[in-house]
C-alpha cells in the first residue's frame, strides 16, 4: 500500500462538461489524471486514471448576483480495479487545448512537472474563471462558469490516498 500525501497536486482532464447554468447539487462527473504521479521511482498513479466527483454546490449567474459558480468535489479514484476513496479539491483550471508546445512535450516527457508547467503558465489559464476558496470555480465576467470537456483541472489531496498497487 502506498501513501499518497495530504496536498499533493495532480492535473486531470475533465470527461464532463459542467456549467453553473445547469448542473445540479450532487450531480456526478469523471475526469482522467493527465501524467503519471511518481513516488520512490515507482509509478503510483498512472496518466489515464479515471477520477469522479461531485458538484458540491452550484449558482448560476442571476439578475442580483451576476457571477455564475461551481464548487466541485473529488470522492473516488479508480485505479489498479479498486476504488479508494479520494477526498480533493481544485486549486487552478486551465484550458484543454493542447498548443505545438505542450502537445510535443507531452509526447516525450517522463516528467509530469515539465507538463503541468507549462500549463498552469499564465498563457494556460482558462479565461473568466477565478478559483476561491475550497475549489469554488466561480466566473468573472457576470456569465456562468462553463467548465466545457477537457478542461484541465489541477486538484490538490485534502486527506492522504492509500493506493494498493496491482
Amino acid at each position: 500500500v502506498v501513501r499518497v500525501p495530504v496536498a499533493t497536486e495532480m492535473d486531470v482532464r475533465l470527461q464532463t462538461p459542467l456549467s453553473s447554468a445547469t448542473a445540479k447539487v450532487e450531480q456526478r462527473f469523471e475526469a482522467t489524471t493527465l501524467v503519471d504521479i511518481v513516488m520512490n521511482k515507482e509509478i503510483v498513479i498512472p496518466a489515464g486514471t479515471l477520477v469522479r466527483g461531485f458538484v458540491a454546490s452550484v449558482r448560476p449567474a442571476g439578475r442580483m448576483d451576476r457571477k455564475g459558480s461551481i464548487t466541485l468535489s473529488f470522492d473516488e479514484m479508480s485505479i489498479y480495479g479498486k476504488h479508494p476513496p479520494l477526498r480533493a479539491s481544485v486549486v487552478n483550471a486551465m484550458e484543454g487545448k493542447m498548443d505545438e508546445d505542450t502537445s510535443r512535450i507531452g509526447k516525450g516527457a517522463a516528467v509530469g512537472g515539465i507538463l503541468g508547467g507549462i500549463m498552469g503558465g499564465l498563457k494556460g489559464a482558462l479565461a473568466g474563471i477565478l478559483i476561491g476558496a475550497g475549489g469554488t470555480i466561480a466566473a468573472t465576467d457576470g456569465a456562468n462558469a462553463e467548465l466545457p470537456v477537457g478542461t484541465i483541472l489541477r486538484i490538490r489531496l485534502d486527506q492522504p490516498l492509500e493506493i494498493t498497487l496491482r
